[in-house]
């Protein structure tokens, strides 16, 4: 079994911004796989799907971003699942718009979802993380409002034409197939 987790923050206003790609990229997921319908469950949204012969639970931490943690600990420890049988997927301001990467460990590069699930999880750093990059404003003090910005309407294609593809990758990562999961990736940018 699999945990795919989309970092993200609850609400109406967060809806479409930069900072919630994790949610996007998770109910894309979800739409594409045959997903019944989200439920409240381990602190956030949940539904199960078949991918590539694996039960996978696809997690939307309801927490907020800073204490993504607690969600992703909870639905873990329920049933199981070790840390490289999970993979969040979040934004990343250090990779160019449109680029996506995967990964397996790793500190948290800065971003406030994984500081807070690599504790959660034990301290364990070796989860599977995609990165959907973002692009950066230029300047540290313009990365909140960045983040928590809508993207325009031409980043916004180049951010799901990167996710349609990181998408058509999962089961080859799920399957134990990682490196050709990366090569699919990586070639992609």
């Amino acid at each position: 079994m699999w945990i795919i987790v989309g970092l993200g923050n609850p609400g109406a206003k967060y809806d479409g911004t930069r900072h919630n790609i994790g949610f996007e990229v998770v109910d894309e997921i979800g739409r594409s796989n045959g997903a019944m319908g989200y439920q409240n469950n381990f602190h956030g949204d949940t539904d199960k799907i078949r991918l590539s012969n694996e039960t996978v639970l696809l997690l939307k931490p309801m927490t907020f971003m800073n204490v993504s943690g607690k969600s992703v600990q909870a639905a873990a420890a329920f049933f199981k699942i070790k840390p490289e049988n999970i993979l969040v997927v979040h934004d990343d301001l250090d990779l160019p718009l449109g680029v996506v990467r995967v990964k397996k460990g790793g500190g948290h590069g800065g971003h406030n979802g994984l500081r807070d699930i690599i504790p959660a999880l034990g301290g364990h750093h070796d989860f599977w993380r995609l990165r959907i990059g973002i692009g950066h404003p230029g300047s540290a003090k313009k990365v909140s409002s960045w983040v928590l910005s809508k993207a325009s309407t031409v980043d916004q294609a180049a951010i799901e034409a990167s996710t349609a593809a990181a998408i058509s990758a999962l089961p080859l990562l799920l399957d134990g197939e990682d490196v050709k999961a990366m090569t699919a990736l990586h070639s992609e940018s």
